[in-house]
């Protein structure tokens, strides 16, 4: 994807300016709805990181999953990613996508482009580390633990679930 195909969607349910966001409404699903008939994706990436500790990730999800089940083509797959607060355990990743170390700097770099991640992470808990050093440790880790069963050697890795659905 290239930068001009970006697009921020400015969803309702995220504009309280506040931690605590709105439940996912009519006009979030009807977003994304609109979004996915234009774009028909064979697969998209999702937020699986269900241990957020302020459920954007879970509201996100949700508000997917309900565009989905007005989708007018088949399903595209889902591939689950996770955040700074946890890895999918390599024995259940269906997909580990090697980095380069520039490829890891280029998430990184994208990962401040939210103004919600630089500096700190909002909800640290007893990590102390910035939201970048997790998410750069943790698909480092995940590179060493696939080198120490003797598969090949990567920089970084991220690890990702696939989740397949039956067509509406």
């Amino acid at each position: 994807m290239h930068a001009d195909q970006a697009r921020f969607l400015d969803l309702p349910f995220y504009r309280t300016g506040m931690v605590q966001k709105l439940p996912i409404g009519e006009e979030d699903v009807a977003i994304l709805h609109r979004l996915l008939e234009e774009r028909r994706p064979e697969i998209i990436l999702v937020a699986g990181d269900l241990s957020d500790p302020h459920g954007t990730h879970r509201l996100c999800k949700e508000a997917i999953e309900r565009a989905l089940g007005r989708y007018s083509a088949p399903p595209p797959e889902q591939w689950l990613y996770r955040g700074a607060w946890q890895e999918w355990p390599v024995a259940q990743a269906d997909l580990l996508i090697p980095l380069s170390e520039e490829e890891l700097r280029l998430k990184v770099s994208a990962i401040f482009k939210h103004q919600s991640q630089k500096d700190r992470a909002p909800f640290p808990g007893v990590d102390e580390r910035e939201f970048w050093q997790r998410v750069e440790e943790r698909n480092k880790g995940t590179a060493r633990v696939v080198d120490q069963l003797g598969l090949p050697e990567y920089f970084a890795m991220e690890a990702l679930v696939v989740r397949r659905q039956q067509a509406f």
